[in-house]
């Protein structure tokens, strides 16, 4: 626990404090960029927007801009904790807008517990967005606060905690209630709690066909009774005249439980007291009102859903929000109806039917998840969400007429949809799932590191990989002891003991067979395998380890040197290069060959291109290459240049499918449209490369070194490309992350390899 608590209070200080920034969308590169964005230029929007107003959605962020609004005084499970304390809160529901639907916001923290200026406030505020989330307002001023803007503003108003948790529920209700073979207008169903989420879970429910008679809500003075007094009129919707007064009273024959309340309030008794196949959604965080395991283990016949991601059936607000709004926003939608809610919920309820793609399955430690009493709703991370839910909740707000932006081609609709996030996330993600299936062993050299360190502890703790230290054992656990890493159990080997006395001597005399023809003599061999790059090489040529990574400290020839001279090359390979995968905004570049390969010959550019291609496809990504140059398709003719042409030349002629040609100018790589009027011939057709060759390494070095100093990007390598088996090296002092995303592709690598 003191190990989370000081990792989550690190994520969110260390380096720029907090989790989002605000970045410029258009060129700010010149004097005349700055005149456009600003004085003068900026008059003529303005003015455009003065004559009609909704040319506000034409030439601003509005469109695409949610408020996240909140005042503090229900955060999470923290309670009253003030607007300053609920800020990291909203800066991650912000976060989560962003990498899930590629929606911007801004949060906005509101000093008042006033109901009128906390409206007032917002409603002041309304011209700048496109829509508003409200967040964490306590209940029952946040059904007033909610219904008034609602009213009061023609942009969508959703109060996340009410119709977040009501729709994702609803949609796993559906579907339990399918699986069991019971009819929602018939189920008895039990609410625990009856804040903001359980009034508007139960609302929802009725408008599905839940009957009102057939709802019992409890609160913390047990059973709302028709005959109690001080009822909320929230409250008074939903009490009852059965002679029920405990929550005892309220579980026994009944056939669904919402818990939305507090942890351990349910037993396994009251559990066992419930009708047949009985439905239990304990949604309290993070301890539900019953543990799934005292769940399962009183009643065999239960369908259980909690609100934690280490249990089957998640119910998690971010299978809703992040794509009701994209769907709202998209169609310039007036408010969120009934009618979208209702989309959501269905769209969800389906998409748990549709089989399950496998990165989906990997993702979550499955082989075959399909719908049934394990799988009701859908995963967060299954990507079809944003192309799923969005689109039903924009059909609802047409249909219902609150659309102001119809949209006419939904198979368009849904292309710009699985474009919104490019691919750099998901290729990340999609090599963890597949690290994961089958993690191996990784010899770190450096391991008398903290980066290291912390890096083998992520990529243990994660699955990804079994991590193996080389050094020193004393300094390696006073490094773990100091920075309170949770490393104990993890395999720690140094070279120069005397334990290792058996396997050195082993390795010794292996490299000295290997090299004794090549200049070197036992006394060499002795020394080189005392150094660690060499013993952790020796650690994975002979089967103790499937990857050796270095790089962190030392010098890219000081690691590569000992792969080449004891693993060698593949048997398919006639040489080895260095491929980066730069992660744009654009989504991922492959840039090759910038380690190795110093002045490569046509038939080395030939190799290099394959081997980078074959490893593109390996991240399930169609290579698109160009062969770089200063010149396009011959408008230079000297021996760089015609060394591309020959190298282009070849590959046409050996391998006809590859989307390859050369040789070619960067830009116009990059760029389809220029190409395209300027070369339309080119095979790399209407779309942009992702995969670039250079003509020799100096260009290739500088351009990702350039492109990672002078943007935002990251660089994930240099992949070794081209050995035996699985050796990759670090960028020098590169982050703890940077070593895990190696560190995770060596290990996918690893796996090709063997097979």
């Amino acid at each position: 626990m003191e190990k989370l608590i000081k990792d989550a209070l690190d994520y969110h200080s260390v380096g720029r404090p907090g989790k989002i920034e605000v970045i410029p969308t258009k060129p700010t590169s010149s004097q005349r960029d700055l005149s456009l964005a600003y004085s003068p230029g900026v008059a003529e929007p303005c003015l455009e927007i003065a004559k009609n107003i909704e040319d506000v959605y034409k030439y601003t962020a509005k469109g695409n801009l949610v408020a996240v609004i909140s005042n503090g005084t229900a955060v999470l499970g923290l309670g009253d904790i003030g607007p300053e304390a609920g800020k990291p809160v909203m800066e991650g529901k912000g976060l989560l807008f962003k990498i899930f639907a590629d929606i911007d916001v801004f949060d906005i923290e509101v000093g008042t517990k006033d109901i009128e200026e906390f409206i007032s406030t917002v409603k002041n505020i309304a011209p700048t967005f496109g829509g508003i989330n409200l967040e964490d307002i306590k209940a029952p001023e946040c059904f007033e606060i909610e219904r008034r803007l609602k009213a009061e503003l023609k942009i969508p108003v959703m109060h996340d905690d009410q119709h977040g948790t009501a729709i994702i529920s609803s949609a796993a209700l559906l579907n339990a209630l399918e699986l069991v073979g019971k009819k929602i207008e018939d189920a008895v169903i039990v609410v625990n709690g009856a804040g903001a989420a359980a009034i508007s879970c139960t609302k929802l429910y009725t408008a599905l066909g839940a009957k009102v008679k057939n709802v019992v809500m409890v609160d913390s003075t047990g059973v709302i009774r028709a005959d109690r007094s001080n009822l909320t009129a929230e409250k008074r919707m939903f009490a009852t005249s059965r002679n029920l007064h405990t929550l005892v009273d309220a579980v026994r024959g009944s056939d669904v439980f919402i818990g939305l309340s507090k942890g351990n309030v349910l037993s396994q008794e009251m559990v066992k007291s419930m009708n047949d196949n009985p439905i239990v959604f304990a949604m309290a965080n993070p301890y539900p009102e019953i543990t799934y395991a005292d769940a399962i283990a009183a009643r065999p016949d239960i369908i259980m859903a909690t609100g934690r991601s280490d249990h089957p059936n998640q119910v998690n607000n971010v299978l809703g929000f992040p794509f009701i709004f994209r769907g709202a926003l998209d169609v310039r939608a007036t408010c969120i109806n009934e009618e979208m809610k209702l989309a959501a919920v269905k769209a969800l309820a389906e998409l748990a039917k549709e089989p399950v793609p496998d990165d989906v399955n990997l993702a979550y430690h499955s082989k075959n998840m399909s719908f049934g009493r394990d799988y009701i709703i859908p995963k967060p991370l299954d990507a079809r969400l944003i192309y799923t839910v969005a689109p039903a909740v924009a059909k609802a707000a047409m249909d219902s007429g609150v659309a102001l932006k119809p949209i006419t081609n939904w198979e368009v609709y849904k292309d710009e949809l699985k474009k919104r996030l490019g691919l750099d996330n998901s290729l990340i993600r999609q090599i963890t799932i597949k690290a994961k299936q089958n993690p191996k062993r990784v010899v770190f050299a450096e391991a008398e590191n903290y980066k290291i360190l912390k890096a083998a502890q992520e990529l243990k703790d994660e699955g990804i990989a079994i991590p193996i230290l080389l050094g020193n054992k004393e300094i390696i656990n006073g490094l773990i002891k100091e920075n309170n890493l949770e490393l104990s159990d993890i395999t720690i080997i140094d070279p120069s003991s005397l334990e290792e006395k058996e396997r050195r001597t082993t390795f010794i005399n292996e490299y000295f067979e290997k090299r004794k023809r090549k200049g070197i003599t036992l006394k060499d061999s002795q020394s080189k395998i005392y150094q660690h790059n060499y013993y952790g090489v020796m650690l994975v040529n002979d089967g103790f380890a499937d990857v050796f990574i270095s790089g962190l400290t030392r010098k890219y020839s000081a690691a590569i040197r000992p792969a080449l001279e004891i693993i060698g090359l593949h048997k398919d390979a006639r040489t080895i290069a260095g491929m980066y995968i730069m992660m744009t905004k654009k989504g991922p570049f492959f840039f090759a060959d910038t380690t190795v390969n110093i002045n490569p010959t046509a038939q080395d550019l030939v190799d290099i291109t394959i081997l980078t291609a074959n490893a593109v496809k390996e991240f399930n990504i169609v290579p698109r290459i160009g062969l770089l140059s200063y010149s396009n398709f011959n408008s230079t003719n000297n021996e760089e240049t015609r060394k591309v042409r020959e190298a282009v030349s070849i590959l046409h002629e050996k391998y006809p499918d590859l989307i390859v040609d050369g040789d070619i100018q960067a830009n116009f790589a990059l760029n389809p449209v220029m190409r395209n009027e300027q070369f339309p011939f080119s095979k790399l057709g209407n779309e942009p490369i992702n995969t670039l060759i250079f003509p020799n390494l100096s260009s290739g070095n500088i351009a990702y070194k350039m492109l990672q100093e002078m943007s935002d990007v990251e660089a994930i390598g240099p992949i070794v490309l081209g050995l035996k088996k699985s050796m990759h090296i670090l960028q020098l002092e590169c982050s703890v992350r940077e070593i895990v995303n190696m560190a995770t592709i060596a290990v996918v690598d690893a796996n090709l390899k063997k097979d």
